[in-house]
């Protein structure tokens, strides 16, 4: 299988759902903040995040200009964000807090369609 297909259907999936569940419940995302105050929670939501975008960034660093880069950009993301949660917390969850409150629909809508986009990327439903 092809390795920009398959992170094109992780990565399309993961914030299809991930829309889905803050858009349904809201308040996930004031718990998520408040686990981040939690060092053990910390340490570990800063090691997948750099597992994560690190595997992906070692099986797709492709810096061409299509719908690729997109994946390439989102592992880099992954892993900045869990490095400096992890070297630098308190200024990292709290640069993530101001980024949330003044941007969260935003966000998530933007996180929203580019999953719809890498989804309809794999699966061709509407083609471009």
């Amino acid at each position: 299988m092809d390795y920009s297909i398959f992170l094109a259907e992780f990565w399309g999936w993961y914030l299809l759902i991930f829309f889905i569940i803050l858009s349904l419940n809201p308040k996930r995302i004031k718990q998520i903040f408040n686990d981040l105050r939690d060092d053990k929670f910390l340490i570990l939501s800063s090691f997948i995040a750099i597992i994560v975008g690190l595997l992906n960034i070692l099986f797709h660093n492709i810096w061409e200009p299509s719908w690729k880069l997109i994946i390439t950009v989102l592992g880099w993301i992954s892993l900045l964000i869990g490095l400096a949660l992890f070297i630098v917390p308190k200024p990292t969850v709290a640069w993530l807090q101001v980024v949330n409150i003044k941007f969260v629909q935003v966000l998530y809508t933007l996180l929203l369609f580019i999953g719809l986009f890498l989804l309809n990327v794999v699966y061709g439903i509407v083609p471009f």
